[in-house]
């Protein structure tokens, strides 16, 4: 074998290898684009079946969430009244219906986050909702600080005649700006937050597609038509939804940690494949305890001072509409039978 021929072969080699390189960076490329899809928004990590990946991208969540160093596990960036709530579920009858703690990681950057079960990981392809749970996203803290600096933001009045060109006062749209507390309030009324007790954030369904345009879906038929058409490929899932809700309710009428707290922009996320449902609460960064002194029941109208958050309003309504599209044409609910409740449904709370 000539010299000539060994660099010949050798750069038959390295272009070979070039080539393997370009198709493999292809390759990831699409993988990357399809799985940005899958999890553009939701506030879950979720496991790609053949491989899983070191980093998530999340629509509204950037730099809140990494993959956990565990299989089955997420990180969430920490919230010391988060972890607080947290540690005191982990000790409460609603553990089976809140994602499992399983304590604080320091990554490399330094960052401090909380190590949460990822819901999503033993689904395929999943269907997954958000819904806002409750009367008002905002504590009654946050409404009273905006109320001591009540300058007009220009930034506010954009976002509001982006939804409603009608909704500022002829005096705000001359000064094109509305105060922090007007918006606050205003943004609740646009949704079923103030008319139903909750409100959906955004949906994401077997196919990869998604949406958030949520903002003014208000009415409960405009919430019955959104909800069938989450469940539209699987409408097993509805009485799976339904069961996991009542369980949820007569858990929370005997919890400690929901007797002793206002729940503030806290979720339910809505999960379901072709062999399962289940719902999970989440989101307690904004979850205080009650102010000494004061009781509330989660189901009065919310005033200010009284620190009602309307949860079982939302959660009544919720029991109401996923009623509504099980019943048959007489208005009776229908039965369904050999159906696969989640593992972690506490069987001894189905009375409601």
């Amino acid at each position: 074998m000539y010299s000539g021929d060994i660099c010949f072969r050798i750069n038959d080699f390295v272009d070979v290898v070039y080539c393997v390189y370009v198709l493999k960076t292809k390759k990831q490329s699409e993988r990357w684009r399809k799985l940005r899809n899958i999890v553009q928004w939701t506030p879950f990590f979720q496991t790609y079946k053949k491989q899983r990946y070191p980093w998530v991208q999340l629509a509204g969540h950037q730099g809140n969430f990494k993959a956990g160093p565990d299989q089955g596990t997420i990180l969430k960036k920490l919230s010391p009244q988060e972890e607080r709530c947290f540690k005191l579920l982990m000790k409460d009858i609603l553990r089976p219906f809140v994602p499992e703690y399983k304590g604080q990681v320091t990554c490399e950057d330094g960052e401090l986050y909380l190590q949460l079960q990822d819901l999503l990981s033993d689904f395929d392809c999943p269907c997954v909702m958000d819904c806002k749970i409750g009367v008002r996203t905002y504590l009654e803290e946050e409404l009273a600080k905006a109320k001591e600096k009540t300058k007009l933001r220009k930034d506010m009045y954009e976002k509001m005649i982006q939804i409603d060109p009608k909704a500022p006062t002829e005096e705000e749209h001359r000064s094109k700006g509305v105060t922090k507390p007007r918006y606050m309030i205003w943004r609740e009324t646009i949704s079923s937050t103030s008319t139903l007790g909750f409100r959906i954030d955004g949906v994401k369904k077997a196919d990869g597609t998604s949406s958030k345009d949520f903002k003014t879906t208000k009415t409960r038929d405009q919430i019955v038509e959104a909800f069938k058409d989450f469940t539209a490929s699987i409408p097993t899932a509805v009485p799976r939804y339904l069961e996991r809700l009542k369980n949820i309710r007569a858990t929370l009428i005997e919890s400690n940690f929901f007797r002793t707290h206002e729940l503030i922009g806290s979720s339910l996320l809505f999960v379901h494949d072709k062999r399962k449902a289940s719902i999970w609460m989440i989101d307690f960064a904004k979850t205080v305890p009650v102010p000494d002194g004061i009781n509330i029941d989660h189901n009065s109208v919310w005033k200010v001072s009284n620190h009602e958050d309307g949860y079982l309003i939302g959660i009544n309504n919720l029991i109401s509409i996923f009623e509504s599209l099980i019943k048959d044409n007489n208005g009776n609910i229908e039965c369904f039978s050999n159906l696969t409740l989640d593992k972690n449904v506490r069987m001894d709370t189905l009375a409601t």
